[in-house]
């Protein structure tokens, strides 16, 4: 799944040094991600992981890393096996 997030965050958000040498950890605010990308991150992630962030998720935490975003997309994947 990282590889896909990557992959995802690589197309749709400007990263002064790219995403390759960024860790799971690394804050994505940190390496240049603006609030437009962020929205731009989360659609993008809506329409590969045929999810819909919940209102209770859009927050700037959930969008900071890819390990964030991994854990909360699990969390959705996870919920609607469930539910």
């Amino acid at each position: 799944m990282n590889v896909k997030i990557r992959d995802i965050i690589a197309k749709t958000v400007e990263l002064p040094g790219g995403v390759t040498d960024l860790v799971d950890t690394s804050d994505l605010y940190e390496a240049g991600m603006t609030s437009f990308g962020s929205v731009q991150l989360m659609l993008a992630l809506e329409e590969a992981f045929d999810v819909e962030f919940p209102e209770r998720m859009l927050n700037r935490r959930l969008f900071s890393s890819i390990a964030t975003i991994r854990a909360a997309l699990e969390e959705l994947r996870s919920e609607n096996v469930g539910g």
